[in-house]
């Protein structure tokens, strides 16, 4: 059974490792005091450009917090998704098509592909050359607004907004550098940042514990903090007709919840308020399915019987998909468990309406 937790309380320091945290954060000082001065140089755009980022190794929420992005503008402007597209099996700028497979371009840009097929999805490990394709290119000239995937290490792109995510129960306060800590950068890192948000919440987070992170988080004036928590958009059929079922669907079952992403404690928390048998299967982030994989989801899904239900994220999916001859038995019994960010203390609207202003202060266009 995993316990509803607290903030901060999956860091772990190996303080062992503390006399290489310090070399490797010489040498990050240095490369940001080049930044800061001007040695080395960041290129401002004349298109918005919002980054979402973090300054930890692993996940906090950047793929659902960009696609909140998408849904909030994709009416409005034309949109562009730059990512460096971890794990990818090709180089250099590549556009995704209607036929673009996983591999080519990345799981998490593939999931944004296959949700939002209006939208520009492109991958490029440069990512000025990506922002300038995306402007140049007779397919995406049209593009109006571009949001970086994973980009607030990347100095040399100089963002309109810079948002950066910080894990509810990794928080960056607590943590130290790499590789005793989690951190890519010191904790003065966080000074770039435009907006803050704390991610993956409780839901039911006091009062009294946003005005501690809110001190405890030591933001200047021009910075504006924002908590977010994770919502859950119903069940999907990963086969067949592809059907949707309301969480209600997960009551009585037994889950083996498959993973392959970096924090994965949260969404079994919040499904023990709707089954008592939650049977973890963790891979590593951005793990790559084999067939010995497969076999051993196969083994235990055979095992726990007929009433257990395979349950994986968008992300996971995106990479079973990729799969050729996936057994029947698991397409039969997959399903996917849509992520969605909200929001905490009503300051969605705010949180909108400042996006939209950036864009509409940097855009000659109506929105």
């Amino acid at each position: 059974m995993v316990k509803q937790r607290v903030e901060g309380d999956f860091i772990k320091i190996n303080e062992w490792l503390r006399p290489l945290s310090w070399l490797y954060g010489v040498v990050v000082r240095i490369r940001n005091w080049c930044f800061d001065v001007g040695i080395l140089k960041s290129k401002s755009f004349a298109i918005p450009v919002i980054s979402v980022g973090n300054i930890t190794v692993g996940g906090s929420g950047k793929t659902p917090h960009v696609e909140y992005l998408i849904r909030l503008l994709q009416d409005r402007v034309r949109v562009a998704v730059l990512s460096r597209g971890y794990k990818r099996k090709s180089h250099g700028y590549v556009l995704a098509q209607e036929n673009t497979s996983m591999p080519k371009i990345g799981d998490e840009p593939f999931q944004m592909h296959s949700k939002f097929p209006n939208v520009y999805v492109a991958v490029c490990k440069k990512r000025c050359e990506g922002i300038m394709r995306l402007q140049e290119d007779e397919e995406t000239k049209d593009v109006q607004v571009i949001l970086l995937d994973d980009a607030f290490q990347h100095r040399y792109v100089k963002p309109g907004v810079n948002i950066l995510l910080v894990d509810y129960h990794r928080l960056i306060i607590y943590d130290e550098l790499l590789p005793a800590g989690r951190l890519r950068e010191p904790l003065s890192g966080k000074n770039r940042a435009d907006i803050v948000i704390v991610t993956k919440c409780p839901k039911d987070l006091k009062p009294m514990e946003f005005r501690v992170l809110t001190k405890a988080m030591s933001l200047y004036p021009y910075q504006h903090l924002y908590f977010t928590t994770l919502e859950y958009d119903g069940v999907e059929a990963m086969y067949g007709e592809k059907e949707k079922y309301p969480l209600d669907f997960l009551r009585g079952k037994q889950i083996l919840l498959l993973t392959g992403i970096a924090s994965p404690e949260q969404i079994m928390v919040d499904l023990q308020s709707y089954s008592s048998s939650i049977i973890p299967m963790i891979f590593a982030d951005h793990h790559n399915y084999k067939s010995c994989d497969i076999d051993a989801i196969k083994e235990r899904l055979e095992q726990l019987g007929d009433s257990c239900i395979i349950l994986t994220t968008e992300k996971d999916a995106a990479r079973l998909r990729s799969i050729e001859e996936l057994p029947q038995k698991l397409k039969d019994n997959l399903y996917i468990l849509p992520i969605r960010v909200k929001f905490l203390l009503n300051q969605e609207q705010r949180f909108n309406n400042r996006i939209i202003q950036y864009i509409r202060k940097n855009q000659k266009i109506s929105l």
